[in-house]
């Protein structure tokens, strides 16, 4: 099967979130499976390629016309790469935006790049199937089935539309449709008109063939008024074209038996290694080796309230009264920076705060830590509570989304579980869970037991991959058959 993904951003070109690692894992994993896999992405301004194979397409936006080129990058581990090339558009310092805001002209941007891309399949590379992402490129789905409806080379190409963060639309006033060339009739309850305004990310939602998103919890979640964004009602109404399937992750770049980035390897048949790497870990944030003997907690994340940093406000000082300690790496909103570095110079032997983005530190907290913690709001996957897992690091989430989809809750009892999780959004949950950790934590057996109970857990693309294949196919026979709108439709 010939498969074409279209995305804002993906390894190894472009990252700004776990959108990329996914756009990099899942393509590679079809690829092992035997399948031809081309991505699309943008150009950005670090993306070192030069062989243009097409100089200049003929895009229109609203009354002018642009002539974006592709370009054919390489083929990495099986995967061919693509690039629209438009340096006034892509050639920029960040890919959405600067200073915490987005760039004005996203909307005519993402419409160039969703354009281009059918260009592209049309003119090099036909797929049986396209697997678009996130808002930035949901006009793909809304393009074929109105302007491109009537072409009978495309007419049959099913699309799957994966959400990977409902809370990210796309959200344009009114005149963005005569902006970037779409018709008013999509300015109806139907398509894309959202509270006055023009929602991408809905369009996508209405007409794709189907629609994923990255865990079977969130699948559920964004169903509900309270995960839902707004956009509640049209994903329920799309319920039967809905597929939760679950993110793998690159266990070549996670792995504690191969890592690079760790001082000492290590594996589940023998964990000294982790022992040392708690060591260089301690090193690293400037803290005292008398740490080695009280359980120190990791979090590697961005500082905002959807992954719970509220929680740990909440509960900060009662936190620090246990026999912890605690290093974080990441950046977001200042108010939670500070309390970070507050609590630092408060509890200068047992907090560590690194306010950056830092990949090989992370590699050396989830190593070097003994639990990690994801208290998020919500979560649509998460990867770090995998990449803890084979870590022997447990993760302490709560049970949302990814979070409760991936960590079973530790049975005492029983010996089985990988984790803790608590229910409630509420900093007395959250204490009450790390307060569970530690309890465990004080029977090296018990927590030796739950080590490799995680390491054991194999969340690998290969399984993610196989369900998607599954979707692919049960997608194409039905837009095989698929027959031109009626006239009155959406044109």
């Amino acid at each position: 099967m010939k498969i074409l993904f279209v995305s804002p951003e993906g390894l190894p070109f472009s990252k700004t979130g776990g959108l990329a690692d996914v756009v990099e894992g899942l393509p590679k994993a079809l690829a092992e499976l035997g399948h031809d896999v081309a991505v699309v992405l943008p150009r950005y301004r670090n993306t070192k390629v030069a062989n243009v194979v097409v100089p200049s397409l003929t895009i229109p936006t609203g009354s002018a016309l642009r002539f974006p080129a592709i370009v054919d990058g390489t083929i990495v581990k099986g995967v061919r790469y693509f690039f629209v090339d438009d340096r006034e558009y892509f050639d920029r310092d960040q890919l959405y935006g600067v200073g915490g805001a987005d760039y004005p002209d996203n909307a005519e941007r993402f419409a160039e790049f969703s354009r281009a891309t059918i260009e592209l399949a049309k003119r090099l590379w036909m797929p049986d199937v396209i697997h678009a992402h996130d808002w930035q490129t949901a006009l793909v789905p809304v393009l074929l089935r109105t302007q491109y409806a009537a072409d009978p080379v495309l007419r049959p190409v099913p699309v799957v539309f994966t959400v990977h963060n409902l809370g990210y639309h796309g959200l344009f006033d009114r005149d963005v449709l005569e902006r970037v060339g779409l018709p008013q009739s999509l300015f109806a309850v139907e398509a894309m008109e959202f509270y006055g305004g023009v929602n991408f990310l809905k369009g996508g939602l209405v007409f794709a063939d189907y629609l994923t998103t990255v865990s079977r919890k969130y699948a559920e979640e964004i169903q509900t008024p309270e995960f839902g964004h707004g956009l509640d009602g049209v994903i329920r109404s799309r319920a039967d074209r809905l597929v939760g399937i679950l993110n793998g992750v690159d266990y070549s770049a996670w792995n504690p038996e191969t890592d690079e980035y760790i001082t000492v390897r290590y594996s589940a048949r023998d964990l000294t290694g982790k022992q040392t790497c708690k060591k260089d870990l301690l090193r690293v944030f400037q803290l005292p080796a008398e740490n080695l003997n009280r359980p120190v907690a990791g979090i590697i994340s961005r500082f905002v309230d959807q992954k719970g940093f509220d929680l740990v406000a909440e509960i900060c000082d009662e936190l620090m009264e246990e026999d912890l300690g605690l290093v974080a790496l990441g950046t977001g909103d200042p108010k939670y920076e500070e309390m970070f570095r507050r609590l630092a110079q408060q509890f200068p032997a047992r907090v560590g705060v690194r306010i950056a983005y830092d990949n090989a530190l992370a590699h050396k907290i989830e190593a070097g830590a003994d639990m990690l913690l994801m208290p998020s709001r919500y979560e649509p996957c998460g990867l770090n509570q995998i990449y803890s897992l084979r870590y022997g690091t447990v993760p302490i989430v709560r049970a949302t989304g990814g979070l409760d989809d991936t960590i079973e809750p530790y049975d005492e009892a029983a010996g089985r579980g990988t984790g803790f999780k608590f229910e409630a959004y509420d900093g007395r949950a959250l204490l009450d869970a790390v307060r569970q950790a530690l309890r465990v934590f004080r029977d090296p057996k018990a927590w030796r037991k739950l080590m490799l109970n995680g390491m054991a857990c194999d969340f690998s693309w290969r399984t993610s991959a196989l369900e998607y294949l599954k979707l692919y196919e049960k997608a194409r026979p039905e837009a095989a058959g698929r027959i031109p709108r009626a006239a009155g439709a959406i044109q």
